[in-house]
């Protein structure tokens, strides 16, 4: 059984191949572009039989060069919202996809795709329809527009599709692997990175109706991504547009805070080996809001002026078309999810 995951070397993509290969399953087919050749380091411990640059693999897998492909996970895309190309934006993320899908139906080939979250933009809901979309960016339209050629010949949950066809919606996804996303990467590696640095985190003040930090994203951690990527994979009977998010909306703060704790708890670790339950709360003992704000561990500064009207305050998946398909998994909250993702980091630096 062979697999094709594009955008292999990115973070959802050389995640899903990790869970592929925890599952025993190495006959993969990787595609992507690594003219930014740090992103190798995603690729250098999984097992894979194959690497194509994107420029050849697409011609060549319409022309059926590979054989039979059980499943295409296509993750490959501009993931960049602050890009303002939208003739880039659109033959990256449109035109190829519905390359890929045109070849996939030929070929009766599985297609699992990632759409996003950035197709609602500024609706207040967030639910699979069409009525709820409206994008703020050329990166969400791109994205919807796909959505929507989908419905148009297949029906509104790709009912009528010869072969599986699944969309995911991904929300705000964090997790390892995503070191090379410069800018676009994670509030929580961000954080990360500045409380390394400056022993503090920064979050933005008050706007719109929200208090400082108090802006709220629902965070999905990325095992959570890929457990459901495989549960479809498990179910090929499956279809549909679904959002992949936690379901749970969590202030920035939830996030910071769960940063700060992290670091308080492992640099506890690492000064006291072995002398686990230590309560010194000016130690390791996980802080409050208001006991972080108060030791200027979280730094609140002025909303970006280039971001007004441009910004989601507030995002929630609606989990009940996923629930509806059978899919029942437990997705981790900002306080695990955070903290499973801060010991990563420390066991790969180590």
């Amino acid at each position: 059984m062979t697999i094709v995951v594009t955008g292999a070397a990115g973070f959802i993509g050389s995640n899903i191949i990790k869970g592929l290969n925890s599952r025993g399953i190495t006959e993969i087919i990787a595609v992507d572009d690594l003219t930014d050749g740090d992103k190798f380091i995603n690729l250098a411990d999984l097992k894979i039989i194959d690497y194509v640059d994107h420029n050849d693999f697409y011609d060549l897998f319409a022309a059926g060069a590979y054989g039979k492909i059980e499943a295409v996970f296509h993750e490959g895309a501009c993931s960049d919202t602050m890009e303002t190309d939208g003739r880039y934006m659109m033959d990256n993320n449109f035109s190829t996809t519905c390359s890929i899908q045109k070849s996939c139906l030929l070929q009766n080939t599985r297609l699992i795709y990632a759409s996003s979250a950035a197709t609602y933009g500024g609706s207040s809901v967030f639910k699979e329809t069409p009525e709820f979309e409206h994008p703020l960016n050329v990166y969400g339209y791109s994205k919807l527009l796909f959505d929507q050629r989908m419905r148009a010949m297949y029906g509104n949950q790709f009912e009528h599709s010869p072969n599986q066809l699944v969309g995911f919606r991904y929300f705000n996804v964090y997790g390892p692997r995503e070191q090379h996303k410069g800018r676009m990467a994670s509030v929580a590696y961000h954080q990360n990175n500045q409380f390394k640095e400056q022993g503090r985190v920064k979050l933005f003040g008050a706007y719109a109706g929200y208090e400082a930090g108090e802006q709220m994203r629902d965070f999905v951690y990325v095992d959570d991504v890929v457990d459901v990527n495989l549960w479809f994979f498990d179910h090929p009977d499956k279809s549909g547009i679904f959002n992949l998010g936690s379901g749970r909306a969590q202030p920035f703060n939830d996030v910071a805070l769960a940063v700060i704790n992290a670091h308080r708890a492992l640099r506890k670790t690492h000064e006291n080996p072995g002398k686990t339950g230590n309560k010194d709360k000016t130690d390791s003992s996980p802080l409050s809001l208001d006991e972080a704000v108060e030791l200027k561990l979280i730094e609140y500064i002025d909303f970006p002026q280039a971001l007004v009207g441009k910004y989601q305050c507030y995002t929630q998946a609606d989990l009940s078309s996923l629930r509806a398909a059978g899919c029942k998994h437990t997705f981790h909250s900002v306080e695990k999810g955070v903290t499973a993702y801060m010991h990563s980091l420390q066991v790969k630096k180590s």
